[in-house]
């Protein structure tokens, strides 16, 4: 190769790779799509056929959010006309008492179910090394004050359909055990679980219905026909969609509305409609 044609190939390598970059830190990250996924539901009551369930998860406002997307984003969500909404989690990534002006601010436009709406907490709402119970207890009273009643190892009945909040598995009021032993085997349940890890967790005590969870955002960055490399799990199983357990139980992992670090690869952010149908 001669010198002009090594200079004419490493120009094209090196634009190819500022667009790539470029691409990941401020198109993809905020590329969201809401992804619809059919919901088979036990004993789900004839009424509710056809209804909507939007998750949202993973939020994280922090330092490096950017708020006008998620308030966009809201907006956008809101205009489906749910019937039920739920968030699993990570609403924050705590660095200092602002987050929860940010948090206040923002939940004046979360979309809320026409049926019923219910959250939990994720790892990031514990604060440093996800062990500020304190700082949890402040996000549960704001989220409640904006009527999003966080589930914390309970559950809660909403027009037809029950929903169990298990708390996060790295904070420190993680009982699964509490939140499933009362768990009704007639009535119609999703489980709400931050954490995928906690499905080979021995606590499940037959349920063999949905749980959706968040926690991993998909990797953020996935090779085209690979695995993404890099997941907060320790069963790499887990990095988003659906997947169907033996025993019964489905899963779905969401890819997150936000972010962390504002970078994505072939892992859009996104937000969740279930179509609600009888099994």
């Amino acid at each position: 190769m001669n010198r002009r044609k090594f200079l004419k190939y490493g120009g094209i390598l090196g634009g190819a790779g500022l667009l790539t970059g470029l691409y990941t830190w401020q198109v993809e990250p905020f590329w969201l799509e809401f992804t619809r996924v059919p919901m088979r539901v036990k004993n789900l009551p004839p009424a509710l056929a056809g209804k909507t369930l939007m998750q949202i998860s993973d939020i994280h406002i922090g330092e490096r959010s950017r708020d006008r997307y998620l308030k966009d984003a809201f907006i956008k969500a809101a205009g489906y006309q749910p019937d039920f909404v739920v968030y699993t989690g990570d609403f924050v990534t705590y660095s200092e008492p602002r987050q929860m002006d940010q948090l206040h601010k923002l939940m004046q436009h979360a979309p809320r179910g026409r049926l019923g709406t219910a959250a939990i907490l994720g790892n990031h709402d514990y604060g440093d090394n996800w062990k500020d119970s304190a700082l949890a207890n402040k996000i549960e009273d704001l989220l409640n004050s904006h009527q999003l009643p966080v589930l914390r190892n309970a559950q809660q009945h909403f027009s037809g359909l029950n929903f169990i909040g298990i708390d996060d598995k790295w904070g420190t009021n993680f009982y699964p055990e509490k939140a499933m032993q009362h768990w009704n085997r007639e009535a119609a349940t999703v489980v709400l679980c931050h954490n995928p890890d906690v499905l080979d967790m021995p606590v499940w005590n037959g349920y063999d219905g949905w749980v959706i969870s968040g926690h991993t955002h998909g990797g953020q960055c996935k090779p085209p026909f690979l695995p993404p490399p890099l997941l907060p799990v320790k069963n790499k199983r887990y990095a988003s969609g659906k997947i169907d357990f033996e025993d019964g139980r489905s899963l779905y992992i969401n890819r997150a509305l936000g972010f962390t670090w504002q970078v994505r690869f072939n892992v859009r952010p996104e937000i969740t409609i279930f179509q609600l149908e009888p099994a």
